[in-house]
Order: C-alpha cells, then structure tokens, then sequence
C-alpha cells in the first residue's frame, strides 16, 4: 500500500486517491485540424517509461483536488508531489539503484527452484466415504 502526501491534507492511504493518467500532456494548439489518427494519438498514447514518471491523481476521498506526482514506476518511490500547472521538478537518477528487485533464493516464491516444505503434513491415502457428496472417483 502506497502512502501519498497530498498537498492539501498531508499524507493519506492510497486508497483514497485515483490515478488520473500521465501528467503534462498538451492539448492540441488546432484541435479541429486534427485527423481521426492524431486525434487517437493524443487521446490515448501515453508513455510507458520505465523509472520515473510525471503522473496526475485525485483526491477523491479528501478534498478532491487533482495534483501531480513524480513517482518511479518499477521501485513505486515517490519522488516528488507537486501542485497541477508547476512544471516537472527534476529528480537525479541513483547510479546505484538496481532494477528487478526478484529474490533468486532457492526458496523464493518468485524465481527459486523449489516448492514448500511439507515434511510434516500427512499425505497418505484418501478414504473415499469421506468425499464431499457429488465428488468423481
């Protein structure tokens, strides 16, 4: 769960907010010169940028207010809140971050190699009364 500082009412649950999409996406200067395709293009391409991203939410739950976001989109760190129409503050890459954050532990449930340990549990033969009625044999 995400903790977000809205610049109103100070840091809240996530659930409380919505995503609103990218930030500072410019509306067309001529919008009825626009074809069918870049109407399309402006409505729905957006960036999928790996690491940090300018997006806009909503507090819907507080004070309704929508505000920008500069947030990382593979570690989810915050990195800057800012209020709508002030431009994208800059934030400095860490050299020293790395990305793919996966245990490669041997009892890792996401890349390891094996299962759960279940030496304790008794897996012996199944009695078949005790199906739950309706069950195939």
């Amino acid at each position: 769960m995400l903790l977000i500082s809205c610049p109103n009412c100070g840091a809240r649950d996530e659930t409380e907010f919505h995503y609103g999409g990218q930030a500072h996406v410019p509306y067309p200067e001529n919008p009825d010169e626009l074809t069918d395709r870049e109407w399309a293009e402006f409505l729905f391409y957006r960036d999928n940028t790996r690491g940090s991203f300018a997006e806009r939410w909503l507090h819907s739950t507080g004070c309704r207010q929508w505000f920008n976001m500069l947030r990382d989109t593979v570690t989810y760190d915050i990195q800057a809140v800012y209020p709508m129409g002030a431009p994208q503050p800059t934030v400095d890459p860490d050299p020293d971050d790395e990305y793919g954050t996966a245990s490669v532990a041997a009892d890792s449930t996401t890349t390891g190699s094996s299962g759960p340990s279940i030496s304790g549990t008794d897996l012996g033969p199944v009695d078949a009364s005790t199906a739950p009625k309706g069950a195939t044999k």
